[in-house]
């Protein structure tokens, strides 16, 4: 099962006793945050979580498994997520 937004918000409001309104502001904000700083290029590193950073992949040869039919993969960048020892060590 995944999680939305609107979860975070329920949690945040259950949890911290705060309007709704206030709740939703927070989490835009913390997301609006995070993008921002990835946008810019620089890491995002949260404390016993984990770190979002930003990788230039190069372009590349693909192909498509079913037809065989091969093409070139542009070159981009991604959004990839490293997790934290303390968060790993909670997940296993």
């Amino acid at each position: 099962m995944a999680i939305i937004k609107e979860d975070i918000i329920l949690d945040l409001m259950k949890k911290t006793k705060i309007d709704r309104s206030i709740a939703k502001k927070l989490v835009e904000t913390i997301i609006k945050l995070i993008k921002e700083t990835l946008a810019a290029g620089n890491r995002v590193m949260i404390t016993g979580f984990g770190e979002f950073k930003v990788i230039h992949k190069k372009p590349r040869i693909g192909r498509n498994p079913k037809s065989l039919v091969t093409y070139e993969i542009s070159e981009r960048k991604v959004v990839v997520f490293s997790p934290s020892k303390v968060l790993r060590k909670e997940m296993n």
